[in-house]
């Protein structure tokens, strides 16, 4: 598996661009330069993410989401299964 995050990916099981093992690994995600937790989907490409709208559900039980535009940069939050961490020079 590749240290570069996928350039999208979404949250929902019903989507072409969910991944689970990726999503299990823990991905984070700056948009305009501030950390985001609540991202539902992302596309660094096209530069959009998108978030839920409140509470708000569809009718099928899902929910609302918002797409924002601005500069999206995603990254692994844990190391690869296998993968060495990499010590860190305390010099």
């Amino acid at each position: 598996m590749s240290d570069t995050p996928p350039d999208h990916l979404s949250t929902n099981p019903k989507s072409p661009h969910f991944d689970m093992d990726v999503l299990q690994r823990g991905i984070g995600i700056r948009f305009k330069g501030r950390e985001r937790k609540d991202v539902e989907e992302y596309c660094i490409s096209e530069g959009w993410i998108r978030v839920a709208a409140g509470k708000t559900r569809d009718r099928k039980g899902n929910p609302l989401t918002i797409k924002l535009t601005g500069e999206v940069e995603a990254w692994y939050e844990n190391p690869a299964e296998g993968a060495e961490e990499k010590p860190v020079d305390t010099e």
